[in-house]
Protein backbone atom coordinates (compact mmCIF):
# COMPACT_ATOMS: atom_id res chain seq x y z
CA UNK A 1 0.00 0.00 0.00
CA UNK A 2 1.20 3.17 -0.93
CA UNK A 3 1.48 6.03 1.79
CA UNK A 4 2.76 8.94 -0.80
CA UNK A 5 0.64 12.19 0.03
CA UNK A 6 0.27 12.05 -3.76
CA UNK A 7 -1.78 8.89 -3.63
CA UNK A 8 -3.91 9.75 -0.42
CA UNK A 9 -5.14 13.20 -1.89
CA UNK A 10 -6.77 13.27 -5.05
CA UNK A 11 -6.08 16.56 -7.25
CA UNK A 12 -8.62 18.89 -6.46
CA UNK A 13 -10.37 17.41 -3.50
CA UNK A 14 -8.96 18.75 -0.17
CA UNK A 15 -6.00 21.29 -1.10
CA UNK A 16 -8.64 22.91 -4.07
CA UNK A 17 -11.08 25.01 -1.89
CA UNK A 18 -8.58 26.16 0.00
CA UNK A 19 -6.66 27.62 -2.50
CA UNK A 20 -9.90 29.14 -4.80
CA UNK A 21 -10.88 30.87 -1.00
CA UNK A 22 -6.80 32.44 -1.02
CA UNK A 23 -7.80 33.40 -4.90
CA UNK A 24 -10.92 34.99 -4.39
CA UNK A 25 -9.59 36.97 -0.77
CA UNK A 26 -6.52 37.88 -3.44
CA UNK A 27 -9.00 39.58 -5.95
CA UNK A 28 -10.94 40.68 -3.61
CA UNK A 29 -7.95 42.68 -2.40
CA UNK A 30 -7.02 43.63 -5.45
CA UNK A 31 -10.69 45.15 -6.33
CA UNK A 32 -10.38 46.81 -2.99
CA UNK A 33 -7.19 48.21 -3.54
CA UNK A 34 -8.44 49.48 -7.74
CA UNK A 35 -11.78 50.98 -6.26
CA UNK A 36 -9.97 53.51 -3.87
CA UNK A 37 -6.94 54.14 -5.31
CA UNK A 38 -7.86 55.21 -9.39
CA UNK A 39 -10.76 57.60 -8.16
CA UNK A 40 -8.31 59.01 -5.18
CA UNK A 41 -5.63 59.46 -8.82
CA UNK A 42 -7.37 62.93 -9.50
CA UNK A 43 -6.76 64.58 -6.58
CA UNK A 44 -3.17 63.44 -6.42
CA UNK A 45 -2.73 63.96 -10.23
CA UNK A 46 -4.04 67.88 -10.23
CA UNK A 47 -3.23 70.02 -6.95
CA UNK A 48 -5.80 72.34 -7.47
CA UNK A 49 -8.25 69.23 -6.16
CA UNK A 50 -6.02 67.84 -2.63
CA UNK A 51 -8.26 67.42 -0.01
CA UNK A 52 -11.07 66.79 -2.36
CA UNK A 53 -9.49 63.16 -2.81
CA UNK A 54 -9.43 62.50 0.92
CA UNK A 55 -12.41 63.94 2.54
CA UNK A 56 -12.49 63.72 6.51
CA UNK A 57 -10.15 61.44 8.49
CA UNK A 58 -11.02 58.53 5.50
CA UNK A 59 -9.25 58.62 2.47
CA UNK A 60 -12.05 56.39 0.60
CA UNK A 61 -13.20 58.29 -2.62
CA UNK A 62 -16.93 58.62 -1.87
CA UNK A 63 -18.12 57.54 -5.66
CA UNK A 64 -16.48 54.28 -4.73
CA UNK A 65 -18.63 53.89 -2.14
CA UNK A 66 -21.57 55.21 -3.65
CA UNK A 67 -21.19 53.05 -7.07
CA UNK A 68 -20.90 49.63 -4.22
CA UNK A 69 -23.85 50.80 -2.94
CA UNK A 70 -25.71 50.97 -5.80
CA UNK A 71 -24.82 47.72 -7.53
CA UNK A 72 -25.84 45.73 -4.10
CA UNK A 73 -29.16 47.48 -4.37
CA UNK A 74 -29.81 47.17 -8.39
CA UNK A 75 -31.20 43.70 -9.04
CA UNK A 76 -30.58 43.72 -12.85
CA UNK A 77 -27.65 42.35 -13.69
CA UNK A 78 -27.22 44.19 -17.09
CA UNK A 79 -27.96 47.83 -15.49
CA UNK A 80 -25.19 46.93 -12.56
CA UNK A 81 -22.92 46.51 -15.78
CA UNK A 82 -23.78 49.73 -17.35
CA UNK A 83 -23.54 51.72 -14.15
CA UNK A 84 -20.08 50.08 -13.25
CA UNK A 85 -19.35 50.40 -16.73
CA UNK A 86 -20.32 54.47 -16.67
CA UNK A 87 -18.29 54.71 -13.12
CA UNK A 88 -15.32 53.60 -14.66
CA UNK A 89 -15.83 56.11 -17.98
CA UNK A 90 -16.38 58.99 -15.40
CA UNK A 91 -13.61 57.78 -13.19
CA UNK A 92 -10.93 57.52 -16.66
CA UNK A 93 -12.05 60.82 -18.05
CA UNK A 94 -11.42 62.50 -14.60
CA UNK A 95 -7.90 61.16 -15.12
CA UNK A 96 -7.27 62.34 -18.20
CA UNK A 97 -8.95 65.84 -17.34
CA UNK A 98 -6.27 66.09 -14.42
CA UNK A 99 -3.42 64.70 -16.45
CA UNK A 100 -3.95 67.41 -18.70
CA UNK A 101 -4.71 69.64 -16.12
CA UNK A 102 -1.57 69.31 -15.20
CA UNK A 103 0.66 68.95 -18.45
CA UNK A 104 -1.06 72.57 -18.84
CA UNK A 105 0.22 73.79 -15.25
CA UNK A 106 3.82 72.44 -16.24
CA UNK A 107 3.90 73.82 -19.73
CA UNK A 108 1.67 77.04 -19.94
CA UNK A 109 1.20 77.78 -16.40
CA UNK A 110 -1.91 77.87 -16.42
CA UNK A 111 -4.95 75.28 -15.78
CA UNK A 112 -6.69 73.45 -18.32
CA UNK A 113 -10.26 74.89 -19.54
CA UNK A 114 -12.57 72.75 -21.56
CA UNK A 115 -12.44 75.34 -24.59
CA UNK A 116 -8.43 74.70 -24.63
CA UNK A 117 -9.59 71.45 -26.89
CA UNK A 118 -8.25 72.45 -29.60
CA UNK A 119 -4.54 73.19 -28.25
CA UNK A 120 -3.73 69.58 -27.69
CA UNK A 121 -3.43 69.46 -31.37
CA UNK A 122 -0.98 72.22 -31.23
CA UNK A 123 0.86 69.98 -29.02
CA UNK A 124 0.42 67.08 -30.79
CA UNK A 125 2.36 68.86 -33.31
CA UNK A 126 5.37 69.33 -31.06
CA UNK A 127 5.54 65.95 -29.96
CA UNK A 128 5.92 64.67 -33.70
CA UNK A 129 8.28 67.45 -34.64
CA UNK A 130 10.45 66.17 -31.89
CA UNK A 131 9.99 62.91 -31.90
CA UNK A 132 8.69 61.54 -35.39
CA UNK A 133 5.30 60.63 -36.38
CA UNK A 134 5.82 57.00 -35.41
CA UNK A 135 6.89 57.21 -31.99
CA UNK A 136 3.98 60.49 -31.64
CA UNK A 137 1.51 58.02 -32.86
CA UNK A 138 3.18 54.96 -30.27
CA UNK A 139 2.68 57.52 -27.66
CA UNK A 140 -1.27 58.04 -28.25
CA UNK A 141 -1.82 54.43 -28.80
CA UNK A 142 -0.16 53.61 -25.37
CA UNK A 143 -2.06 56.71 -24.16
CA UNK A 144 -5.47 55.01 -25.17
CA UNK A 145 -4.55 51.70 -24.13
CA UNK A 146 -3.99 53.74 -20.80
CA UNK A 147 -7.32 55.04 -20.67
CA UNK A 148 -9.29 51.90 -21.76
CA UNK A 149 -7.66 50.26 -18.67
CA UNK A 150 -8.57 52.96 -16.15
CA UNK A 151 -11.97 52.44 -17.38
CA UNK A 152 -12.35 49.00 -17.51
CA UNK A 153 -10.33 48.51 -14.07
CA UNK A 154 -12.57 50.24 -11.50
CA UNK A 155 -15.45 48.95 -13.57
CA UNK A 156 -14.57 45.58 -12.88
CA UNK A 157 -13.37 46.16 -9.22
CA UNK A 158 -16.72 47.73 -8.48
CA UNK A 159 -18.65 44.83 -9.66
CA UNK A 160 -16.14 41.93 -7.87
CA UNK A 161 -16.64 44.05 -4.57
CA UNK A 162 -19.98 44.37 -5.06
CA UNK A 163 -20.94 40.82 -6.26
CA UNK A 164 -18.96 39.86 -2.24
CA UNK A 165 -21.24 42.22 -0.45
CA UNK A 166 -24.28 41.16 -2.67
CA UNK A 167 -23.48 37.57 -1.51
CA UNK A 168 -22.54 38.00 2.23
CA UNK A 169 -24.31 39.92 4.97
CA UNK A 170 -21.25 40.54 6.78
CA UNK A 171 -20.17 42.17 3.50
CA UNK A 172 -23.09 44.33 3.30
CA UNK A 173 -22.94 44.99 6.72
CA UNK A 174 -18.95 46.09 5.95
CA UNK A 175 -20.31 48.42 3.71
CA UNK A 176 -22.97 50.09 5.35
CA UNK A 177 -20.12 50.36 8.33
CA UNK A 178 -17.68 52.21 6.43
CA UNK A 179 -20.18 54.66 5.08
CA UNK A 180 -21.29 55.89 8.03
CA UNK A 181 -17.79 56.23 9.61
CA UNK A 182 -16.82 57.94 6.23
CA UNK A 183 -19.87 60.32 6.27
CA UNK A 184 -18.76 60.94 10.47
CA UNK A 185 -15.60 61.74 9.67
CA UNK A 186 -16.30 64.14 7.01
CA UNK A 187 -18.62 66.05 8.87
CA UNK A 188 -16.57 66.05 12.31
CA UNK A 189 -12.91 66.24 11.03
CA UNK A 190 -11.43 70.09 10.49
CA UNK A 191 -10.81 71.04 6.63
CA UNK A 192 -9.70 74.17 5.16
CA UNK A 193 -12.03 76.57 4.95
CA UNK A 194 -12.28 75.94 1.15
CA UNK A 195 -12.59 72.23 1.32
CA UNK A 196 -15.72 71.10 0.80
CA UNK A 197 -16.90 68.45 3.75
CA UNK A 198 -17.26 65.34 1.51
CA UNK A 199 -16.01 66.06 -2.00
CA UNK A 200 -15.05 62.77 -4.31
CA UNK A 201 -11.24 62.31 -5.92
CA UNK A 202 -13.03 62.14 -9.72
CA UNK A 203 -15.41 64.65 -9.21
CA UNK A 204 -13.25 67.57 -7.95
CA UNK A 205 -11.00 66.93 -11.02
CA UNK A 206 -14.03 67.50 -13.24
CA UNK A 207 -15.18 70.70 -11.23
CA UNK A 208 -11.46 72.07 -11.54
CA UNK A 209 -11.86 72.00 -15.40
CA UNK A 210 -15.58 73.73 -15.37
CA UNK A 211 -14.36 75.97 -12.99
CA UNK A 212 -11.37 77.26 -15.21
CA UNK A 213 -13.94 76.87 -17.89
CA UNK A 214 -16.59 78.81 -16.15
CA UNK A 215 -13.66 81.68 -15.56
CA UNK A 216 -12.71 81.91 -19.03
CA UNK A 217 -16.16 82.34 -20.43
CA UNK A 218 -16.30 85.32 -17.49
CA UNK A 219 -12.84 87.14 -19.25
CA UNK A 220 -14.99 86.97 -22.75
CA UNK A 221 -16.57 90.02 -21.67
CA UNK A 222 -13.68 91.66 -20.40
CA UNK A 223 -12.03 91.02 -23.54
CA UNK A 224 -15.02 92.53 -25.29
CA UNK A 225 -14.76 95.93 -23.43
CA UNK A 226 -10.68 95.95 -24.11
CA UNK A 227 -11.93 95.66 -28.20
CA UNK A 228 -14.14 98.32 -28.42
CA UNK A 229 -12.23 100.53 -26.02
CA UNK A 230 -9.90 102.13 -28.38
CA UNK A 231 -8.61 105.36 -27.97
CA UNK A 232 -6.37 105.05 -31.77
CA UNK A 233 -9.72 103.92 -33.62
CA UNK A 234 -11.12 106.98 -35.15
CA UNK A 235 -7.01 108.11 -36.22
CA UNK A 236 -5.48 107.73 -39.69
CA UNK A 237 -2.77 105.74 -39.28
CA UNK A 238 -0.75 107.49 -41.24
CA UNK A 239 -0.68 110.18 -38.34
CA UNK A 240 -0.09 106.87 -35.80
CA UNK A 241 2.88 106.50 -37.43
CA UNK A 242 4.19 109.66 -38.82
CA UNK A 243 7.47 109.12 -37.08
CA UNK A 244 8.75 105.98 -38.84
CA UNK A 245 7.52 107.19 -42.48
CA UNK A 246 10.55 105.78 -44.42
CA UNK A 247 12.09 103.12 -42.07
CA UNK A 248 11.76 99.60 -42.08
CA UNK A 249 10.40 97.75 -39.27
CA UNK A 250 10.98 94.56 -38.68
CA UNK A 251 9.01 93.18 -34.83
CA UNK A 252 11.70 89.96 -34.53
CA UNK A 253 9.73 87.41 -31.75
CA UNK A 254 12.33 85.33 -30.40
CA UNK A 255 10.79 81.99 -28.93
CA UNK A 256 10.86 81.12 -25.38
CA UNK A 257 13.30 84.09 -24.58
CA UNK A 258 11.90 85.07 -21.19
CA UNK A 259 13.45 86.55 -17.95
CA UNK A 260 15.42 83.18 -17.01
CA UNK A 261 17.53 83.77 -20.19
CA UNK A 262 19.03 86.92 -18.43
CA UNK A 263 18.87 85.79 -14.69
CA UNK A 264 18.99 82.09 -14.59
CA UNK A 265 21.76 80.41 -13.21
CA UNK A 266 23.56 78.44 -15.57
CA UNK A 267 21.90 80.23 -18.69
CA UNK A 268 22.50 83.77 -18.11
CA UNK A 269 26.04 83.49 -18.50
CA UNK A 270 25.89 82.73 -22.11
CA UNK A 271 23.25 84.55 -23.13
CA UNK A 272 24.46 88.04 -21.57
CA UNK A 273 27.69 87.29 -23.65
CA UNK A 274 25.92 87.27 -26.69
CA UNK A 275 24.51 89.92 -25.99
CA UNK A 276 27.51 91.91 -24.98
CA UNK A 277 29.35 90.72 -27.84
CA UNK A 278 26.65 91.65 -30.44
CA UNK A 279 26.15 95.27 -28.79
CA UNK A 280 29.60 95.67 -29.56
CA UNK A 281 29.10 94.09 -33.07
CA UNK A 282 26.48 96.30 -33.94
CA UNK A 283 27.97 99.63 -32.37
CA UNK A 284 30.34 99.21 -34.27
CA UNK A 285 28.14 99.02 -37.70
CA UNK A 286 26.43 102.50 -36.18
CA UNK A 287 23.63 101.01 -34.43
CA UNK A 288 21.99 101.59 -30.79
CA UNK A 289 19.41 100.11 -28.80
CA UNK A 290 17.45 100.21 -25.50
CA UNK A 291 15.88 97.64 -23.51
CA UNK A 292 13.35 96.88 -20.69
CA UNK A 293 10.88 93.94 -20.09
CA UNK A 294 7.14 93.37 -20.82
CA UNK A 295 4.57 91.02 -19.03
CA UNK A 296 3.30 88.67 -21.36
CA UNK A 297 -0.30 87.15 -21.42
CA UNK A 298 1.19 83.34 -22.23
CA UNK A 299 3.81 81.38 -20.89
CA UNK A 300 5.87 78.15 -21.63
CA UNK A 301 3.91 78.15 -25.18
CA UNK A 302 0.69 79.75 -27.44
CA UNK A 303 2.91 82.06 -28.71
CA UNK A 304 0.28 83.86 -30.91
CA UNK A 305 -1.31 84.98 -27.92
CA UNK A 306 1.68 87.84 -27.26
CA UNK A 307 1.75 88.05 -30.84
CA UNK A 308 -1.84 89.17 -30.81
CA UNK A 309 -1.48 91.10 -27.47
CA UNK A 310 1.32 92.72 -28.68
CA UNK A 311 -0.29 93.85 -31.89
CA UNK A 312 -3.27 95.14 -30.74
CA UNK A 313 -3.09 96.43 -27.02
CA UNK A 314 -5.69 93.89 -25.86
CA UNK A 315 -4.48 91.34 -23.14
CA UNK A 316 -5.19 88.13 -25.15
CA UNK A 317 -4.26 85.48 -21.96
CA UNK A 318 -6.64 82.74 -23.20
CA UNK A 319 -7.47 80.81 -27.20
CA UNK A 320 -11.25 81.94 -26.44
CA UNK A 321 -10.09 85.70 -25.83
CA UNK A 322 -7.47 85.38 -28.87
CA UNK A 323 -10.22 83.57 -31.09
CA UNK A 324 -12.76 87.08 -29.72
CA UNK A 325 -9.68 89.24 -30.53
CA UNK A 326 -9.43 88.15 -34.91
CA UNK A 327 -13.28 87.91 -35.19
CA UNK A 328 -12.95 91.76 -34.36
CA UNK A 329 -11.90 94.60 -36.59
CA UNK A 330 -9.87 96.07 -33.84
CA UNK A 331 -6.43 97.65 -34.94
CA UNK A 332 -3.46 95.73 -34.88
CA UNK A 333 -0.16 97.12 -35.87
CA UNK A 334 0.45 95.36 -39.03
CA UNK A 335 -3.26 96.48 -40.32
CA UNK A 336 -2.12 100.02 -39.35
CA UNK A 337 1.24 100.19 -40.71
CA UNK A 338 -0.29 98.80 -44.18
CA UNK A 339 -3.25 101.53 -44.06
CA UNK A 340 -0.15 103.94 -43.95
CA UNK A 341 2.00 102.35 -47.36
CA UNK A 342 3.95 99.97 -45.80
CA UNK A 343 4.15 96.58 -47.12
CA UNK A 344 3.52 94.30 -44.40
CA UNK A 345 5.03 90.62 -44.10
CA UNK A 346 4.41 87.81 -42.03
CA UNK A 347 7.06 85.62 -41.57
CA UNK A 348 6.40 81.81 -39.77
CA UNK A 349 9.38 79.32 -40.85
CA UNK A 350 7.48 76.93 -38.40
CA UNK A 351 4.64 77.12 -40.64
CA UNK A 352 3.23 74.43 -43.14
CA UNK A 353 -0.27 75.43 -43.52
CA UNK A 354 -2.03 78.40 -44.88
CA UNK A 355 -3.07 80.77 -41.97
CA UNK A 356 -6.18 82.64 -43.02
CA UNK A 357 -6.03 85.04 -40.13
CA UNK A 358 -2.75 86.79 -41.62
CA UNK A 359 -5.37 87.79 -44.21
CA UNK A 360 -8.85 88.22 -42.59
CA UNK A 361 -7.29 89.94 -39.05
CA UNK A 362 -3.59 91.38 -39.49
CA UNK A 363 -4.29 92.61 -43.38
CA UNK A 364 -0.74 91.15 -44.05
CA UNK A 365 0.39 91.58 -47.71
CA UNK A 366 2.57 88.51 -47.89
CA UNK A 367 2.18 85.62 -45.96
CA UNK A 368 5.91 83.66 -45.65
CA UNK A 369 6.12 79.73 -44.11
CA UNK A 370 8.32 76.34 -44.66
CA UNK A 371 7.07 75.99 -48.14
CA UNK A 372 7.63 79.27 -49.88
CA UNK A 373 11.10 80.74 -48.35
CA UNK A 374 13.43 77.95 -50.84
CA UNK A 375 14.90 76.29 -47.77
CA UNK A 376 16.69 72.90 -49.44
CA UNK A 377 18.66 72.12 -45.88
CA UNK A 378 17.35 69.68 -43.43
CA UNK A 379 14.72 70.07 -40.61
CA UNK A 380 15.93 70.49 -36.71
CA UNK A 381 13.03 69.49 -35.00
CA UNK A 382 10.12 71.71 -34.55
CA UNK A 383 11.59 74.81 -35.95
CA UNK A 384 12.13 72.97 -39.38
CA UNK A 385 14.62 75.79 -40.47
CA UNK A 386 16.98 77.60 -38.81
CA UNK A 387 16.68 81.00 -38.15
CA UNK A 388 19.78 82.48 -39.57
CA UNK A 389 18.19 81.30 -43.52
CA UNK A 390 15.45 82.85 -42.15
CA UNK A 391 16.75 86.43 -41.68
CA UNK A 392 18.65 85.78 -44.99
CA UNK A 393 16.05 84.68 -47.38
CA UNK A 394 13.91 87.94 -45.69
CA UNK A 395 17.01 90.32 -46.28
CA UNK A 396 17.22 89.38 -50.00
CA UNK A 397 13.61 89.17 -50.75
CA UNK A 398 12.51 92.24 -49.11
CA UNK A 399 15.65 94.74 -48.36
CA UNK A 400 17.60 94.34 -50.96
CA UNK A 401 17.81 97.12 -53.62
CA UNK A 402 15.11 99.85 -54.00
CA UNK A 403 11.87 99.09 -52.38
CA UNK A 404 8.36 100.41 -50.57
CA UNK A 405 9.39 100.61 -46.48
CA UNK A 406 8.38 97.33 -45.03
CA UNK A 407 6.76 95.91 -41.96
CA UNK A 408 7.17 92.71 -40.97
CA UNK A 409 6.68 90.20 -37.69
CA UNK A 410 9.15 87.57 -38.19
CA UNK A 411 9.17 84.13 -35.46
CA UNK A 412 12.17 83.02 -34.63
CA UNK A 413 11.67 79.71 -33.57
CA UNK A 414 14.99 77.80 -33.22
CA UNK A 415 14.90 78.39 -29.63
CA UNK A 416 11.58 76.82 -29.71
CA UNK A 417 10.97 73.29 -27.34
CA UNK A 418 12.38 71.29 -27.31
CA UNK A 419 15.71 72.83 -27.89
CA UNK A 420 17.11 70.10 -30.36
CA UNK A 421 18.82 69.64 -32.75
CA UNK A 422 19.81 73.28 -32.75
CA UNK A 423 21.62 74.69 -35.74
CA UNK A 424 25.03 76.55 -35.70
CA UNK A 425 25.55 79.90 -37.02
CA UNK A 426 27.37 79.88 -40.69
CA UNK A 427 29.08 82.42 -42.83
CA UNK A 428 26.02 84.97 -43.79
CA UNK A 429 27.02 84.88 -47.75
CA UNK A 430 27.62 80.80 -47.17
CA UNK A 431 23.88 80.25 -46.69
CA UNK A 432 22.84 79.39 -50.45
CA UNK A 433 19.72 77.52 -50.24
CA UNK A 434 20.20 76.01 -46.77
CA UNK A 435 22.05 72.65 -47.95
CA UNK A 436 24.79 73.73 -45.80
CA UNK A 437 23.45 72.92 -42.80
CA UNK A 438 23.06 69.26 -44.06
CA UNK A 439 25.42 67.89 -41.51
CA UNK A 440 24.54 69.86 -38.34
CA UNK A 441 21.44 67.86 -37.04
CA UNK A 442 23.73 64.97 -37.36
CA UNK A 443 26.78 67.24 -34.91
CA UNK A 444 24.15 68.01 -32.03
CA UNK A 445 22.60 65.97 -29.28
CA UNK A 446 19.01 65.02 -30.19
CA UNK A 447 15.63 66.13 -28.03
CA UNK A 448 15.41 62.52 -26.91
CA UNK A 449 18.99 62.69 -25.16
CA UNK A 450 18.55 65.98 -24.24
CA UNK A 451 15.37 65.35 -22.14
CA UNK A 452 16.96 62.72 -19.96
CA UNK A 453 17.95 65.42 -17.71
CA UNK A 454 16.48 68.75 -16.23
CA UNK A 455 19.94 69.97 -16.36
CA UNK A 456 20.54 69.28 -20.10
CA UNK A 457 17.51 70.83 -21.02
CA UNK A 458 18.01 74.07 -19.17
CA UNK A 459 21.79 74.32 -21.23
CA UNK A 460 20.31 73.98 -24.40
CA UNK A 461 17.79 76.61 -24.14
CA UNK A 462 20.12 78.84 -23.15
CA UNK A 463 22.17 77.73 -26.27
CA UNK A 464 19.55 77.87 -28.23
CA UNK A 465 18.61 81.76 -26.92
CA UNK A 466 22.38 82.10 -27.66
CA UNK A 467 21.78 80.72 -31.49
CA UNK A 468 18.53 83.04 -32.13
CA UNK A 469 20.28 86.32 -31.14
CA UNK A 470 23.22 85.62 -32.66
CA UNK A 471 21.38 85.46 -36.37
CA UNK A 472 19.73 88.05 -35.56
CA UNK A 473 23.03 89.99 -34.66
CA UNK A 474 24.10 88.28 -38.26
CA UNK A 475 21.31 89.62 -40.36
CA UNK A 476 21.88 93.50 -38.74
CA UNK A 477 25.60 93.43 -39.36
CA UNK A 478 25.01 91.95 -42.75
CA UNK A 479 22.03 94.63 -43.87
CA UNK A 480 23.03 97.89 -45.51
CA UNK A 481 19.85 99.25 -44.18
CA UNK A 482 20.31 102.60 -42.58
CA UNK A 483 16.61 103.39 -41.75
CA UNK A 484 16.17 99.46 -40.20
CA UNK A 485 14.18 99.54 -36.67
CA UNK A 486 13.99 96.00 -35.60
CA UNK A 487 12.11 95.64 -32.14
CA UNK A 488 13.33 92.04 -30.74
CA UNK A 489 11.15 90.35 -27.92
CA UNK A 490 10.35 87.32 -26.26
CA UNK A 491 7.17 85.82 -26.70
CA UNK A 492 7.17 83.99 -23.25
CA UNK A 493 9.12 82.44 -20.69
CA UNK A 494 9.94 78.81 -21.24
CA UNK A 495 7.95 75.89 -19.55
CA UNK A 496 9.08 75.13 -15.57
CA UNK A 497 12.06 72.63 -16.41
CA UNK A 498 13.54 75.97 -17.60
CA UNK A 499 12.03 78.77 -15.64
CA UNK A 500 11.39 77.08 -12.30
CA UNK A 501 7.67 76.66 -10.72
CA UNK A 502 5.75 80.62 -9.99
CA UNK A 503 8.60 82.36 -12.58
CA UNK A 504 7.21 85.47 -14.28
CA UNK A 505 6.08 86.05 -17.51
CA UNK A 506 8.76 88.81 -18.07
CA UNK A 507 10.16 88.78 -21.37
CA UNK A 508 13.07 90.79 -22.48
CA UNK A 509 12.31 93.66 -25.22
CA UNK A 510 14.95 96.12 -27.54
CA UNK A 511 14.37 98.49 -29.76
CA UNK A 512 17.55 98.65 -32.36
CA UNK A 513 18.33 100.95 -34.86
CA UNK A 514 20.62 103.65 -36.01
CA UNK A 515 18.76 106.60 -36.42
CA UNK A 516 19.05 108.88 -33.41
CA UNK A 517 15.74 110.16 -34.03
CA UNK A 518 14.31 106.69 -33.33
CA UNK A 519 15.57 107.30 -29.41
CA UNK A 520 14.51 110.90 -29.22
CA UNK A 521 10.91 109.87 -29.93
CA UNK A 522 10.78 107.08 -27.57
CA UNK A 523 13.17 109.06 -24.67
CA UNK A 524 10.13 109.47 -22.07
CA UNK A 525 10.10 105.44 -22.13
CA UNK A 526 12.52 105.69 -19.50
CA UNK A 527 14.10 102.10 -21.03
CA UNK A 528 17.60 101.46 -20.44
CA UNK A 529 20.93 101.69 -22.82
CA UNK A 530 21.86 98.43 -24.37
CA UNK A 531 20.35 95.54 -25.31
CA UNK A 532 19.82 93.54 -21.73
CA UNK A 533 17.55 95.46 -19.52
CA UNK A 534 18.62 95.73 -15.88
CA UNK A 535 16.34 94.94 -12.37
CA UNK A 536 15.91 98.83 -12.85
CA UNK A 537 14.54 98.61 -16.01
CA UNK A 538 10.50 99.77 -16.77
CA UNK A 539 8.32 96.68 -16.61
CA UNK A 540 5.33 96.84 -18.91
CA UNK A 541 2.03 94.72 -19.54
CA UNK A 542 2.91 93.67 -23.52
CA UNK A 543 -0.97 95.00 -24.35
CA UNK A 544 0.38 98.59 -23.41
CA UNK A 545 3.22 98.22 -25.81
CA UNK A 546 1.18 99.13 -29.17
CA UNK A 547 -0.56 102.23 -27.50
CA UNK A 548 2.51 103.56 -26.41
CA UNK A 549 4.44 102.87 -29.74
CA UNK A 550 1.31 105.38 -31.66
CA UNK A 551 2.16 107.76 -29.10
CA UNK A 552 5.37 108.08 -29.71
CA UNK A 553 5.50 108.69 -33.33
CA UNK A 554 2.50 110.13 -34.07
CA UNK A 555 2.28 113.33 -35.99
CA UNK A 556 2.54 115.83 -33.03
CA UNK A 557 -0.46 119.06 -33.53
Amino acid sequence: MSTSLGSRIAPGSRLAPSSRRGSGFAAIAAATFVLVVLPLAPGLLAPTTSGAGVPGLIGIPVESLLIVLLLVIVPWRVARGVLAGLFGVFVAAALVLAGIDRGFRATVGTPFAVVDWPQLGSAYGVVVDAVGVFLAELILLGLLCAFVASAALPAWAALRVADVVRSRAAGRGVIAGLAVVWLVAGVLAPLPADAPLAAAASVGAVETAVSRTESVLAEQAAVARAIAEDPFAGTPSARLLAGLRGKDVVIAFVESYGRVALEGQGIAEGVTETLRAGGASLAAEGYAARSAWLTSPTYGGLSWLAHGTLQTGVWTPTQSAYDQLVASDRLSLSRAFGEAGWRTVSDVPSDSESWSVGTSFYHYDSLLDARDVGYRGPGFGYARIPDQYTLKHFADTELTGPHDPVMAEIDLVSSHTPWAPLPQLVPWEQIGDGSVYDPQPGQSESAGTVWQSAKTVQRFYGRSVQYSLGSLFSFLENVDDPNLVVIVLGDHQPAAIVSGDGASHDVPISVIARDPAVFTAIDDWGWSPGLRPGGASPVWRMDAFRDRLFSAFRAKP
